[in-house]
């Protein structure tokens, strides 16, 4: 199992500029309208919400500030797998910014191809419900 980073310790990679912007990033920074230095405050002041050991992946909760009154959420999801580097795998505006997700939500937002989770009822019992698309 790969060693369980800290935030703060990632953070000096990012300081010292050995980060990279993945384009689920780019993707969402067209779409939701923030910026790299948006991102880049989000982690500064962030805190940790989930760390991931089995793949080197942590999620952060920062906010981007606007004015210095207005804060607005914003999750990141890094990956540390690679001794001096950080890989911002994505950023976006989260619908309830405190929830911490399973492993099973994570993967599904990272996914990001407009694919649909397969759901089927799993028990015993003939009155189950039909097999559903999550949404």
């Amino acid at each position: 199992m790969p060693k369980i980073r800290r935030l703060h310790t990632l953070l000096e990679h990012i300081e010292a500029g050995r980060y990279r912007l993945g384009p689920h990033v780019a993707r969402h920074m067209l779409q939701e309208g923030f910026l790299e230095r948006d991102v880049l405050t989000a982690l500064r002041w962030g805190r940790e919400l989930a760390v991931y050991p089995e793949d080197a992946r942590m999620l952060v909760l920062g906010y981007m500030v606007f004015g210095g009154r207005v804060k607005l959420p914003l999750h990141v999801v890094l990956e540390y797998a690679k001794p001096r580097w950080v890989d911002i795998v994505t950023t976006f505006i989260p619908e309830r910014p405190h929830r911490v997700y399973s492993r099973a939500r994570l993967a599904a937002l990272l996914r990001f191809d407009g694919g649909r989770e397969a759901v089927e009822w799993a028990g015993a019992g003939e009155n189950r419900p039909p097999r559903e698309a999550a949404g």
